[in-house]
């Protein structure tokens, strides 16, 4: 990329014929991406948040980043949200031809407006664009109302080849040269964005366990044209984080170790003592807070009301419903007796599928930025450590489970979740100072949470998995043994 490009702030392409053009062919492609949160409902319109010609749009290649309001209309049961329409992020390569190997990026061709005549795809599948996001991060570049900056102890070099990962995922990732990956967020919010904000703060805290990020990318507007947060509120668009070349996925270890019916013990303890290291840099790094009788109360509530929602969507929790509330209830009752409990900032949304373990048998997490379904200052708020640990000790249970629920062929290993799920406990009294089951009222209560958030999810979106769910529902609902 010259210099000229990266210094200069093209204007975009901001003619009111730009989403008109695009408007049709945005309404057929969007739904169908993995990461589209609004699945199921038909979208009914657009409007622009930000356009910018991160190339010119009247070269051979042109690169268009665009932030998008999509409109979908409520269904029934939904209650009016907060904003009015999800914002997404799109970079959109546009040529006068695509060439054969780019063939499954194409979004169309226009019909009028700008664009009419020309060929509009996803530009990530198309390397020369992949390029400029890299070649802008080391230039900390300024385009339009884009930024990129970067972390100058960490070199990035220029010759990096990038690759899109194409697993499925809620955001898109592209791979440079198994140096670097680049995760561009797609469901884009105002403010700060704990995915860049956790580990920015375990970097400063010297946390090994979190890749500390090279590099990332800021939308700043002159205003909050999406009416969800307060004027020149930064939109982080992406994260660029050292590549763990040769890490599996923790989700995929466990299964493949599960099929062979080889203990998964000693990965679990060093699991938990990751875990552990990692909420003892952010209790260092961030402000902890008390949570007393008031802060329960109100958590307690919202477990209790997500399980009455849940009741009315999947009728078949009806009878386990009184076992269930009795874990929410022992919580409020302890509360009532005067116990309190610290909250700090966590992971939010840990399981086996935001680890990796590397060839080393080192483990990191990735992925911090919490529920994306959850409103971001909810995902920012501190909250018990016990919380994260339940996410985990869900996740060995899906495993232990999910072959079954797969059709994959595997040997049933009697006793694995609850071996593995001592294992990582253990694991994380060990460097955490403090064994999660001595607390086991607030561990449950948060189990019990998840179980249901998954019985529901199952219920809507895979139909055959709804009996792993469904089987720590049966165990979590019967009272507790004394």
């Amino acid at each position: 990329m010259s210099e000229a490009v990266i210094r200069s702030a093209h204007s975009a392409s901001t003619s009111p014929g730009l989403l008109a053009s695009l408007d049709p062919l945005l309404r057929e492609w969007l739904p169908r991406q993995r990461w589209f949160a609004g699945k199921g409902r038909p979208v009914t319109g657009f409007s622009l948040v930000s356009a910018t010609e991160v190339l010119p749009l009247n070269s051979r290649l042109g690169l268009l980043h665009l932030l998008v309001r999509a409109h979908q209309p409520l269904v029934p049961t939904q209650s009016a949200p907060a904003h009015p329409a999800d914002c997404y992020q799109l970079l959109l390569g546009v040529r006068e031809t695509l060439p054969p190997r780019l063939a499954p990026a194409l979004i169309g061709h226009p019909t009028q407006g700008p664009l009419a005549g020309l060929t509009v795809y996803e530009a990530l599948h198309d390397p020369r664009p992949a390029d400029v996001l890299l070649e802008a991060l080391r230039k900390q570049a300024h385009i339009g109302e884009l930024r990129f900056e970067r972390d100058l102890a960490q070199e990035i070099r220029g010759d990096l080849v990038p690759r899109l990962v194409t697993a499925e995922q809620s955001n898109s990732s592209l791979v440079y040269g198994d140096t670097f990956i680049l995760k561009l967020l797609r469901r884009i919010v105002p403010g700060v964005n704990p995915d860049l904000e956790l580990p920015l703060a375990l970097a400063r805290e010297g946390c090994a366990r979190v890749p500390a990020p090279a590099g990332w990318m800021l939308a700043e507007l002159a205003d909050d044209p999406v009416g969800m947060g307060e004027p020149g509120d930064p939109y982080v668009l992406g994260v660029l984080q050292p590549f763990l070349q040769g890490a599996t996925d923790g989700w995929d270890l466990a299964l493949r170790e599960l099929a062979k019916g080889e203990d998964f013990g000693g990965a679990a303890r060093a699991l938990g003592r990751a875990t552990a290291e990692v909420h003892t840099a952010l209790a260092r790094a961030l402000p902890e807070v008390t949570m007393g009788r008031a802060q329960m109360e109100l958590l307690v509530e919202g477990m209790t009301e997500r399980l009455t929602a849940a009741v009315q969507t999947v009728p078949s929790l009806l009878p386990y419903a009184p076992g269930l509330r009795s874990a929410f209830d022992a919580l409020a009752d302890l509360a009532g007796e005067g116990r309190t409990w610290t909250a700090q900032r966590i992971h939010g949304d840990l399981h086996l599928g935001q680890c990796l373990r590397s060839p080393s048998g080192n483990w990191s997490l990735i992925d911090f930025e919490g529920e994306p379904s959850k409103p971001l200052a909810e995902r920012r708020l501190p909250q018990p450590t016990a919380r994260d640990v339940a996410g985990m000790l869900r996740s060995f249970d899906y495993a232990a489970h999910s072959l079954r629920a797969a059709g994959t062929q595997g040997s049933a290993v009697p006793g694995w979740a609850d071996a593995c799920r001592a294992a990582y406990c253990s694991g994380y009294a060990e460097a955490g100072g403090r064994d999660p089951r001595t607390d086991p009222v607030l561990l449950r209560a948060y189990e019990t949470d998840k179980a249901i958030y998954e019985v529901v999810y199952e219920a809507r979106h895979r139909p055959d998995w709804l009996p792993v769910p469904m089987a720590a529902v049966r165990r979590l609902s019967l009272p507790e043994p004394s």
